[in-house]
């Protein structure tokens, strides 16, 4: 269902780093916006006092700000008094509270977490699925008086109709029903005073003019509980899309031992985030595109009917093939940025364009050029003995006839490979496996010809020399 302009939105809470999880649902509510030319906004949902940090506020921004995902409402981008802050918005969530009150439809609870506790386990004890007992319901206006007096804070209760049907379709799950008297009346504010989630989520939605919520699947049985809040209030409904859950390889929840779980963690080690982007695009969501696109191109591939119901797994290596095209398509200009301070001093200025733009295409992050330029400058490397006995198999003539190529022509890579020709007649892998291992201590990289031309004649020559003697 379309409306006139699609709005979705962003609302994490700022208790801990942006977690690539939640980084995904982020990006497919911006790319359904921009792929309507609607409006993502951005709202801070924390009412938890206790777990809310300043410091994990302004890290969620400047991920969100790294990702490309500029919202069009949020903080630092508000108009007409809008705040965009929970913790803002106490004055709006009373007057919901009290209209709630005045219709009949809350009610105070003065029911301990021990005695709701002991609750639920009776009713699983009994068979029964757990929900409210309605225990405090129907309490007179007396017995209130009474609590409360005894210094008992209530928590306020929404009073679920009996006997109705819950119905929505959802652009992921298709048609959902729930029967009112399966739900129990549930929490809406806190005895702080504090709103509950179910219903300032609920409620913000519709005030800002969320037509769309795209949010993860563990939230798909909140949902029939905000519609009846939403109905009572006469608010317009959204429509809902519940995205599949984002987990490692192996199909348990995303953590660090998978090689990363949140935006921060990518980042820090340099990850670029248009491979991010690109690969955050491609879980749980199919396309026919194959490449590289950048974000407007990734909203315009954007397709809503196309989210799955499993759970999309996580692989970094899938992110490091993203990387590495991403990278490859920089200018070296931009790969000058991006590798900065990872480029070692051992690289002096006037060949530091030369050196990002010799390895550039061989390096995935930025930590890896440190690597080859001890490869370049360092000390001949130490080959273990797998490499070792390859180089050894090519023969003292051929890397005799390679070092005597250097003292003469210097380290120019094609007369080195018509000496050893000449001298020993090998050709192909045979020939170019053994002189790269010996010169790289590895057996793939960067073009030989450009590398060498970074690497001082003396240290070609001693490279070679200590295989021929």
């Amino acid at each position: 269902m379309l409306h006139a302009q699609v709005v979705t939105r962003f609302a994490p809470s700022p208790t801990g780093e942006l977690h690539l999880g939640n980084a995904r649902t982020a990006l497919f509510s911006w790319l359904l916006a921009r792929h309507h030319g609607g409006r993502f906004v951005l709202r801070i949902e924390d009412t938890d006092a206790e777990r809310s940090r300043p410091q994990f506020l302004t890290q969620l921004l400047a991920d969100l700000e790294w990702l490309g995902l500029a919202w069009d409402a949020g903080p630092g981008v508000e108009a007409d008094g809008v705040k965009y802050l929970q913790s803002q918005r106490d004055e709006i969530y009373r007057h919901y509270f009290a209209t709630l009150t005045a219709a009949g439809q809350l009610y105070p609870c003065f029911c301990s977490p021990l005695e709701l506790t002991l609750s639920r386990k009776a009713q699983l004890a009994a068979g029964r699925p757990p929900r409210y007992a309605g225990t405090c319901r129907n309490l007179a206006a007396a017995d209130v008086d009474r609590k409360r007096d005894g210094g008992l804070e209530p928590t306020l209760r929404f009073r679920v109709p009996t006997g109705q049907s819950i119905e929505f379709v959802d652009l992921v799950h298709g048609e959902h029903r729930y029967a009112s008297d399966d739900i129990g009346d549930f929490i809406v504010r806190r005895a702080d005073g504090s709103p509950a989630f179910f219903f300032s989520n609920a409620v913000d939605d519709a005030a800002m003019g969320v037509t769309h919520v795209l949010r993860g699947d563990d939230h798909l049985t909140n949902t029939p509980r905000q519609l009846l809040l939403l109905d009572a209030l006469g608010m317009p409904r959204p429509t809902y899309a519940h995205v599949s859950l984002l987990t490692g390889a192996d199909g348990t929840p995303l953590s660090k031992r998978h090689g990363a779980a949140s935006v921060r963690e990518l980042r820090e080690r340099g990850y670029l985030p248009l491979a991010v982007a690109n690969h955050l695009f491609r879980l749980g969501h199919s396309s026919p595109e194959t490449g590289v696109l950048l974000l407007d191109g990734l909203a315009k591939a954007f397709d809503v009917r196309h989210l799955g119901r499993a759970p999309a797994r996580f692989e970094l290596s899938q992110l490091d093939a993203w990387q590495r095209q991403v990278a490859h398509q920089m200018s070296t200009a931009e790969a000058e940025e991006w590798l900065g301070k990872s480029v070692p001093a051992t690289v002096g200025d006037a060949e530091r364009q030369r050196f990002v733009e010799v390895i550039r295409l061989n390096v995935v992050l930025p930590e890896e050029a440190a690597r080859w330029a001890e490869v370049i400058y360092g000390a001949a490397p130490a080959l273990g003995p797998e490499l070792l006995a390859l180089v050894q198999t090519a023969g003292r003539e051929f890397f005799a006839a390679a070092a005597a190529s250097v003292a003469q022509h210097g380290g120019e890579l094609k007369p080195m490979v018509d000496a050893i020709r000449a001298a020993v007649g090998v050709k192909g892998a045979a020939l170019w496996k053994p002189l790269r291992i010996a010169l790289t201590g590895r057996a793939d990289g960067p073009e030989l010809g450009p590398l060498l031309s970074l690497m001082p004649r003396a240290a070609i020559e001693e490279r070679l020399r200590r295989f021929a003697a």
